[in-house]
């Protein structure tokens, strides 16, 4: 099948209305970063008209699981959008040289058999043999180099180079031996190379796209190893993929996987309820002891790499003083969105990192809450008749909608007015990224777990708008200090500039740090090895159903 569409009228049981939710935590968003579903009862109606089938399974035993998500994805090359709905599906599409493992999250080898490090800027890496891509191409050294040639690649601008920017050369030695060099030391390299950005892509699949013969956004071109074979995607709506019969490791045990996108949460739930869904995604935690009520389901919380924050802009006014930034993070009690919005499914933010991470430093102290203090600094920054203020975040999330409100009143309390702004997702991250916000809720995924992805993205001054940098945040003792971390091969002595790190960051304020989010999620009694990986992404490897969904249609 292989097709892509954007959907027109989509029918959604229980009388929801599709939307696309805020779930991302990355630019990653997206987590988060990071940064909505739809189980259709009723034949969806696309662009040419033509109705598709009732949702059965593929041909085999294993079934097909159903997974109710809140958002859909951007893109599904590797080197498209770096938000976290696109990662869950090019995770289960495309594999990496390096992996992590996903339940300890330790790194290990992927599609790469072995490494060795040559020297302290030069890794080589041989590659399993027999691993055939979607299109049954046989992976080699050669797919390798085409893949971080055009990650790197000004033309294609992918919005996460800046994890391979340091790489200076990717060689082939021979058909299955990769030698890669940087241009200093890098300690994080093995780590980045476990980003879903660093999915291993057939050249000949590459060579296409550049020809624009097919579009490695949407699918197209049978170019990864995964598990999971790309099938078909309404946009906005739902997609499905199909199980990899020639997969080079164990192929899945079930025969498919068809996301749903469906905004309402209570209609994910109420899917989940009913056995139309076998997961549902992103369950609120106002709504967890609905998911745990629930007979033949149950909630699994899983600690997380994903930071909410808040961002300032701070090119422009009033942001672009730090003591106005500072009043507002004082303003923000972090405990009482903890324990309010997030009902104990998460842990009040000290900094831009969590103790999941390398590099935290948990003797920190965080700015701490102090609305007095607050309106002294905004006082002193010229505001003691008080700001107005735009509080912006991406429509469709109530987590985010409630936090801004809970904000906008603790705001409120200082003198500052602030009026709430919802935006679409993909709109929220154009905006966000070209520097037109002025605050904004959004999250971010430390999904290489070391320090160097949680906080180059996000301050580092080469990285403004959409890289993750998205407050405009520059300070050059942060920047040399970074680019310093990312250097040294010695553990200890990255540890001690990361701290130095984030003591500049919770001092400066270019956010503020407010949740590291658990990740909730229903799943159905009758599925067994279902995963959710502390970077948002699922694993579906050892997964079995012994009940099909009832509710799927296509």
């Amino acid at each position: 099948m292989r097709k892509f569409k954007k959907s027109s009228v989509i029918t959604l049981s229980l009388a929801a209305t599709l939307a696309l939710a805020a779930c991302s935590s990355d630019p990653e968003e997206t987590e988060e970063n990071a940064g909505g579903d739809g189980t259709a009862e009723e034949t969806e109606e696309t662009e040419d008209g033509d109705d598709e089938g009732d949702g059965e399974a593929a041909a085999g035993d294993g079934g097909e699981l159903v997974i109710a998500l809140s958002a859909d994805g951007v893109s599904l090359d590797p080197h498209g959008q770096n938000d976290n709905p696109s990662a869950k599906y090019r995770a289960l599409i495309y594999e990496t040289l390096m992996t992590f493992d996903p339940e300890t999250y330790e790194l290990e080898p992927g599609l790469a058999e072995s490494y060795e490090q040559i020297d302290d800027s030069t890794f080589e890496f041989s590659l399993h043999e027999g691993v055939e891509f979607h299109n049954g191409e046989e992976l080699t050294a050669d797919d390798v180099v085409a893949t971080f040639d055009r990650m790197l690649d000004p033309e294609i601008a992918a919005p996460s180079s800046f994890l391979f920017d340091m790489i200076d050369s990717v060689e082939a030695i021979d058909d299955y031996t990769v030698q890669m060099t940087t241009e200093y030391p890098f300690a994080p390299l093995l780590s980045h190379l476990a980003h879903n950005a660093g999915g291993i892509i057939s050249e000949t699949a590459i060579e296409a796209d550049y020809a624009g013969e097919i579009n490695l956004d949407i699918g197209e071109g049978d170019a990864g190893t995964g598990q999971f074979v790309f099938d078909e995607w309404n946009e906005g709506a739902d997609l499905r993929m199909l199980r990899n019969d020639n997969y080079w490791g164990e192929p899945a045990n079930i025969d498919s996987v068809y996301f749903q996108v469906i905004g309402e949460d209570a209609t994910r739930i109420g899917n989940l309820q009913t056995g139309d869904v076998h997961v549902a995604d992103l369950i609120q935690p106002a709504l967890a002891d609905q998911v745990e009520a629930i007979d033949g389901a149950s909630l699994v919380a899983v600690p997380s790499l994903s930071l909410t924050y808040i961002g300032f802009n701070t090119e422009a006014e009033p942001f672009d003083d730090v003591r106005v930034r500072q009043a507002v993070s004082l303003a923000v009690d972090n405990d009482t969105l903890v324990e309010g919005i997030y009902e104990g499914y998460g842990t009040a933010a000290k900094g831009p990192i969590n103790d999941l991470t390398f590099g935290y430093d948990d003797g920190l102290e965080d700015i701490g809450y102090d609305p007095d203090r607050a309106r002294e600094l905004l006082e002193e920054a010229g505001h003691e008749d008080g700001l107005d203020i735009t509080f912006s975040m991406n429509s469709d999330n109530p987590i985010r909608q409630q936090t801004a409100e809970i904000v906008q009143d603790q705001l409120s309390e200082i003198g500052i007015n602030a009026t709430l702004e919802n935006v679409e997702w993909g709109a929220y991250l154009d905006q966000t990224g070209a520097g037109n916000s002025q605050m904004f809720i959004l999250g971010w995924v430390t999904v290489t777990g070391d320090a160097d992805y949680g906080m180059y993205s996000l301050f580092h001054s080469d990285q403004h708008g959409d890289p993750g940098n998205r407050s405009f945040y520059t300070n050059e003792e942060v920047d040399e200090l970074l680019d310093q971390a990312r250097q040294s091969t010695d553990d200890a002595e990255r540890e001690e500039l990361y701290s130095q790190v984030q003591e500049i960051l919770i001092e400066e304020a270019p956010m503020v740090y407010t949740v590291f989010d658990d990740f909730r999620i229903g799943v159905a009694d009758s599925v067994e090895g279902f995963i959710q990986v502390p970077n948002g992404q699922f694993d579906l490897s050892e997964v079995s159903i012994s009940e099909e969904a009832g509710g799927s249609s296509y």
